[in-house]
């Protein structure tokens, strides 16, 4: 009998050890499926059709969802699963306030950490994807190595709590980066400001890492909001 009791209590907890696994994977497809507009805002599914899409089952996919509309990516509506959200000019307007914020932070404690040429390769490495993304004429490319360059940074901040709340709000202005970057200049003064920040930091220079930083998060916002403004992108 107690053999039979610890059997039992060792599937459980190998049952519940492959649904948190399911629900990471789940929580991943889905969230790619919304960063990259393939689920526009908008966009509604049941959870059973949410689970045949993945392959899966509907409680990993539900336990998924609920950890989405805390990221601020879906509505969860009971008995009618789920629903994309839109990001609107105000929404925006008010992460690039945050991004703005903290990122300076990182970036002024990553040049208080008096880190080394081999931490900075990283960082000197997407810069350079950079110049050559945008000498090839790659945007698609050049934001890629533009979020390795942001996700480095907050990484070098030594401050994980910090670099989780930025990546979500990073995460959630993603789908509106991606759908207006042809309608932007080339974004040449980025990789310009990249570069300036990576040198303040190998100099230990934290007032001039946050400086640099804060004025390019700033502009790269304005540039944004102005542009929504512009076309009339209220919702997106």
């Amino acid at each position: 009998m107690a053999a039979t009791k610890e059997s039992d209590a060792t599937q459980k907890v190998k049952d519940e050890a492959f649904v948190r696994t399911m629900t990471a994977m789940a929580y991943r497809k889905i969230r790619r499926l919304i960063l990259e507009t393939e689920w526009a805002p908008g966009f509604q599914a049941t959870e059973q059709e949410v689970a045949t899409t993945l392959g899966m089952s509907r409680t990993p996919v539900r336990e998924a969802l609920m950890r989405l509309q805390q990221d601020g990516l879906v509505s969860v509506i009971p008995r009618h699963g789920m629903r994309v959200l839109p990001v609107s000019t105000s929404d925006m307007k008010e992460i690039y306030e945050i991004l703005t914020s903290l990122e300076s932070t990182a970036a002024e404690l990553a040049a208080g950490r008096k880190l080394t040429d081999d931490q900075l390769r990283g960082l000197e490495q997407a810069t350079a994807d950079m110049d050559k993304a945008l000498a090839d004429d790659d945007l698609d490319r050049w934001a890629q190595a533009d979020a390795r360059f942001h996700e480095q940074l907050l990484e070098l901040g030594g401050n994980q709590m910090l670099k989780s709340v930025v990546l979500n709000f990073i995460d959630r202005a993603h789908r509106v980066r991606m759908l207006t970057l042809k309608m932007r200049p080339k974004p040449v003064n980025s990789t310009r400001d990249h570069a300036e920040l990576v040198e303040a930091i190998r100099a230990g220079n934290v007032a001039k890492a946050g400086r640099i930083h804060r004025e390019h998060r700033q502009r790269a916002g304005r540039e944004l909001l102005d542009l929504l403004g512009r076309y009339g992108l209220n919702h997106l």
